[in-house]
């Protein structure tokens, strides 16, 4: 139910997949029906799996409460954790979780991974990083259509929103800013795909629009050096913006078109919900982000 696959399902549960197989089968035995059936999508289950799903959820629930420790001492326990997100991210949340973790005298280590792609659920899913905190409007959309079959949890740990960027003494600084003036300019893109276009683009493709992207990079840090040294524009969360160290050097100005505001989310894998440490971790994680500890599926 969890993984909408019988592969991904037998890895998490580390059995082969023939393993996996026969003990749905024997499964289905038990039931006296079939609880899934393959379809061009993975497993899907029937409408008796997902009768029983509810009450069988809660048990498992319980088992792993019943099994796993309750409590979490930072003092005592040595753990580390590996956090995927922007260098912009990193920049605003790291200072006041170290204070945190310091002023609390907890065993916790941090290791900061760079967030190379919008959707950081396969970064969750395989191990590689246990939180992954930014922007995935992509990955968020997917996870709540998925509903209780998703294997990522997610909380919003605050809104900001888009603003163009320019240098003090710009040509444009001192006219308004008007989507002629902003396609006509010359562009710097933060992407951290690589990829030479992103939501800006497709903003302007659908008012049949474009502009010229000079310059790609990765880091937030980087686009506000460049930005204060030439007259490309960029645009980036004005939350952001102070993590570039530019501020006394940069003015913003209202984007000429509409972007969706930007939701700074916190993702991580189902299997580690219930985990004590993790469940420390993220109450941190939303008390230094200013967000107040509420779950979210």
């Amino acid at each position: 139910m969890a993984e909408g696959s019988l592969t991904r399902a037998a890895e998490v549960l580390a059995l082969t997949q023939p393993a996996a197989s026969h003990a749905l089968k024997r499964l289905h035995g038990a039931v006296g029906e079939a609880l899934f059936v393959r379809t061009a999508f993975g497993m899907k289950p029937t409408a008796r799996a997902d009768a029983l799903w509810p009450q069988v959820r809660a048990a498992l629930d319980g088992l792993q409460h019943a099994l796993a420790p309750e409590d979490f001492d930072p003092l005592s326990t040595a753990v580390s954790f590996r956090i995927a997100m922007a260098d912009a991210t990193a920049a605003l949340l790291a200072p006041p979780l170290v204070r945190a973790i310091e002023s609390q005298q907890a065993r916790v280590n941090l290791r900061v991974m760079p967030l190379t792609t919008r959707d950081p659920r396969r970064l969750l899913h395989e191990g590689e990083a246990d939180l992954a905190i930014g922007h995935f409007p992509e990955a968020i959309a997917a996870l709540i259509a998925d509903g209780a079959h998703a294997r990522e949890r997610h909380q919003r740990l605050h809104d900001t929103h888009y603003v163009c960027v320019m240098r003090r003494g710009h040509p444009l600084a001192g006219v308004p800013l008007t989507l002629d003036a902003y396609c006509e300019a010359h562009h710097l893109l933060v992407s951290f795909s690589g990829r030479p276009h992103g939501l800006v683009d497709q903003a302007l493709a659908a008012l049949g629009r474009q502009r010229r992207v000079v310059l790609t990079v990765n880091q937030f840090f980087t686009a506000g050096q460049v930005v204060t040294q030439s007259d490309l524009l960029t645009v980036l969360p004005l939350s952001f913006i102070a993590a570039t160290g530019t501020q006394g050097q940069v003015i913003t100005r209202p984007l000429p078109f509409e972007l969706a505001p930007v939701a700074v989310q916190m993702l991580w894998p189902v299997r580690q919900d219930a985990d004590p440490a993790h469940r420390w971790l993220r109450a941190l994680i939303q008390q230094v982000a200013g967000s107040p500890p509420s779950p979210a599926g």
